[in-house]
């Protein structure tokens, strides 16, 4: 009759995860201050890129263009691996005091983020440098192209690098090789991605200075928040991640073990 509590009854299953803009506003209004704070500390650490490469285009200098990259670049890159972090964990759902995770996983993942950050610190502030003097080098047609056509390909892996730092330890080699294949395995949720990036990068650019007065606000979740939404079903996907999760914090043995490639397992 309804006069004693069912204790048969199954437990409730938990809601299935929103996708698209659901989950994108669903982030923003529950992580958006962890965002902020992580996207705010990677602007700072890319400051340093930001100014050499300023310098190199008002000197026309190409030393410093290239210092940009390497020393501004590996500087950036814990900093972006952290920003990565961040984004990961709320994708994930994991609990925890944003400072505590962000501090621990910075200090394990530091030092292997300087390499890939020389590195496309390297790429990204050479391509730009003769893409904007283009006009006095002389640089037009089928060498124009393939520079920008470079400068997407550089993005295009800078999506899937910092994800697999944060996730992972990985040779440099093996980083680059996997972004590439989880680039192409998903292209349009990829293409996606890249988007948010090429569109961020070219308001700042056609609006400066005036937008910079909003990078503090903005900084780097803007454009790295949308972009990781899109492609974390891949990296879900091709590492396990949830799943390695779900039973390490169950006792039982891992998934696909560190180091594999994509699709491995």
């Amino acid at each position: 009759m309804g006069f004693f509590p069912n204790y048969d009854r199954a437990p409730e299953q938990p809601l299935p995860k929103k996708r698209g803009l659901a989950r994108l506003f669903e982030l923003l209004g529950r992580d958006w201050w962890d965002f902020f704070r992580a996207g705010l500390l990677a602007l700072l650490g890319a400051l340093p890129f930001l100014l050499l490469l300023g310098l190199a285009l008002a000197s026309h200098a190409l030393v410093f263009a290239l210092a940009a990259g390497l020393a501004g670049g590996a500087l950036a890159g814990p900093q972006l691996c952290g920003l990565a972090d961040t984004i990961l964990r709320a994708l994930r759902d994991e609990p925890g005091f944003w400072w505590h995770t962000y501090r621990r996983a910075w200090k394990r993942n530091a030092k292997e983020a300087l390499l890939p950050g020389a590195v496309l610190g390297v790429l990204l502030a050479l391509q730009l440098f003769f893409i904007l003097h283009a006009g006095a080098l002389g640089i037009a047609g089928v060498t124009g192209g393939m520079l920008v056509a470079g400068l997407v390909v550089t993005l295009s892996l800078s999506l899937y690098v910092w994800p697999q730092v944060a996730l992972m330890e990985l040779p440099l080699w093996q980083l680059f090789k996997n972004a590439a294949l989880l680039f192409l395995a998903q292209l349009p949720r990829s293409l996606s991605g890249l988007a948010c990036l090429g569109v961020y990068g070219f308001l700042v650019l056609r609006f400066f200075p005036l937008s910079a007065t909003l990078l503090p606000l903005v900084n780097l979740w803007l454009p790295a928040v949308p972009a990781l939404v899109l492609i974390y079903p891949g990296l879900d996907q091709s590492f396990s991640i949830e799943e390695t999760l779900a039973r390490r914090a169950a006792g039982e043995p891992e998934g696909p073990q560190k180091g594999e490639e994509p699709g491995q397992g």
